[in-house]
């Protein structure tokens, strides 16, 4: 008589499971943004704002113990840069900064939704050329990621 045990495998991942993983981001060239790797692991609900959407659509289906590296575009990263979001504002908006305000400088403006942070540019006379775009807009990312454990959502 033969007999059959079942192996226990991992649940795939799901919108509202819960994921513990290791990951870095990583810029074609080679550079890393951000990491894991060095640290703890990053646990957290598929769903949950957590990870960007393009981060999380490529974990969907994935079970524990998947690792990989995909080059996301910039579209499923952190979005294309939108020039509508270098804006030029009064320099009188700023008098209350109280660093040199030149280029590379991060200045932060009340939003309706929170703080939306800019990088100065250029500064001329009377105005300033702010960025509001993520730092890393338009830039394709490189998402190295080793699926640690996944538990499925309560059903």
């Amino acid at each position: 008589m033969t007999e059959i045990i079942a192996r226990e495998t991992s649940p795939s991942i799901r919108t509202g499971s819960r994921v513990t993983l290791h990951f870095s981001l990583i810029l074609p060239g080679g550079e890393e943004i951000d990491t894991t790797r060095r640290g703890s692991p990053a646990t957290f609900v598929v769903g949950d704002g957590s990870l960007l959407p393009g981060f999380e659509a490529v974990l969907l289906g994935k079970t524990g113990g998947f690792a990989d590296q995909i080059t996301l575009s910039p579209e499923a990263a952190f979005g294309e840069h939108n020039p509508a979001n270098v804006q030029l504002i009064e320099r009188r908006r700023f008098e209350e900064v109280s660093e040199p305000i030149e280029p590379g400088l991060i200045v932060s403006f009340q939003a309706p939704d929170g703080e939306l942070p800019g990088v100065v540019q250029s500064v001329y006379d009377d105005t300033i050329k702010v960025d509001f775009n993520h730092p890393l807009s338009g830039k394709s990312i490189i998402f190295d990621v080793a699926v640690l454990s996944v538990e499925s959502p309560e059903d």
